[in-house]
């Protein structure tokens, strides 16, 4: 295989880096938006569900009007991350108040669902079945460490919560300068593709796909209301290192997720996709339900089991993709990967929003067990894919 592959691959993942740190740019600074704006638990989980609101409608709109195969995907992803920057940016500039942040960060996703999933559109069109995993398991690794880069940025705590989005902003426009100038289209694409909306629909009609999907949706279930209320979590688990919370949260999602993702990329290549992603399912969902202990552990325990969970969560993030991309018409790769995100994202406004009443009613000790039943569903729907006689685990 020829070099520029993996120079595309670098280029690509760097716009997922750039743009993805919008995602969690108004979660990074919660509690400080909490008591500035007088909010509580419920208005506190719509900035960060809005976005998931947000990216659902985008990538619904994209999916059906088959976006992601009738235009230039890069051009669709640079045009995206610059309307992403800019709703975000004005939130910072212009709003002091729940309303009108609640409405930006649902332009925010909708922005956003033309870059997540055309980078993979844009990732699967650079490498065939073989190297694929690794390459889809890159992308996800850019997705953790920009989504986790806004808790860096506020780490240090002497930044004003409005220079943080602005920074997430300023890294969106980095995306879309670099998509324009540098992204380019690989051999395995099929851009031109005639319109076909009922393509979301008929993938669901056959069994490879549905398999991929559900695992999916299992794996989604539990990763961004994980992501959106860890620092929540150890706030309450550790309030003595309170200060330590933002970084950790940043570690646990970027680093140790980025680690994650590419080993769950490699082990997709190696072992097959079934086998991965279910294996990475079973060590996530017996986190959720090691929770309620390891909340009453030790800082050095708490901190390792965070690390080991934060890996866990993304590792089959991007197998389900490969997955899917396998076994789907590859005239439609992108309107189906847009598709299965956009479902997915939608299951995550559910959890996002039941997590902060769960930790009301039994306290942020139990408040993760709720997300256990999301990988079981995942591991049986990966079981059933892995024994398909036509599987593809290339």
């Amino acid at each position: 295989m020829h070099r520029r592959p993996y120079a595309q691959l670098g280029l690509i993942a760097t716009t997922q880096v750039l743009a993805m740190a919008m995602w969690f740019s108004a979660s990074a600074v919660l509690p400080t938006l909490r008591e500035t704006w007088h909010l509580d638990g419920a208005q506190a989980g719509w900035l960060t569900a809005a976005v998931q609101l947000g990216f659902v409608v985008g990538a619904l709109t994209s999916a059906v009007l088959n976006l992601p195969d009738r235009l230039p995907p890069q051009h669709l992803l640079a045009a995206s991350a610059a309307g992403a920057a800019a709703a975000t940016a004005t939130i910072a500039l212009f709003v002091s108040d729940f309303g009108p942040a609640v409405a930006l960060r649902f332009v925010t996703g909708f922005f956003l669902a033309g870059v997540y999933p055309v980078g993979m559109k844009l990732m699967t069109s650079w490498f065939g079945s073989t190297g694929r995993g690794l390459a889809l398991g890159v992308l996800v690794g850019a997705l953790t460490v920009g989504s986790a880069l806004p808790h860096l940025v506020n780490a240090s705590g002497t930044l004003p919560w409005q220079n943080v989005l602005l920074t997430a902003s300023g890294l969106g426009v980095a995306a879309a300068i670099v998509a324009t100038a540098l992204v380019r289209s690989g051999p395995h694409t099929s851009s031109g593709s005639r319109p076909h909306p009922r393509y979301v629909l008929e993938m669901f009609r056959r069994p490879q796909p549905r398999d991929a999907n559900l695992g999916y949706f299992g794996h989604m279930w539990e990763l961004y209301a994980l992501w959106t209320w860890m620092a929540a979590f150890i706030l309450a688990a550790a309030p003595a290192h309170g200060e330590a919370a933002g970084l950790l949260t940043f570690t646990a999602i970027g680093a140790a997720g980025l680690a994650g993702s590419l080993l769950g990329g490699w082990a997709a290549d190696r072992f097959g996709r079934a086998r991965t992603a279910g294996t990475a399912l079973v060590v996530s969902g017996s986190c959720c339900l090691l929770s309620p202990l390891f909340y009453l552990a030790p800082w050095p325990a708490l901190v390792a089991f965070l690390m080991v969970w934060g890996a866990s969560v993304i590792a089959d993030s991007g197998v389900f993709s490969t997955a899917l991309s396998e076994v789907v018409d590859q005239r439609y790769v992108g309107t189906a990967l847009t598709a299965q995100t956009a479902i997915g994202f939608l299951i995550t406004v559910l959890t996002i929003n039941l997590v902060p009443i769960a930790a009301d009613a039994v306290g942020w000790q139990y408040a993760f067990l709720l997300l256990a039943p999301g990988p079981v569903v995942g591991a049986l729907a990966m079981r059933a894919f892995g024994k398909r006689p036509a599987s593809a685990h290339a």
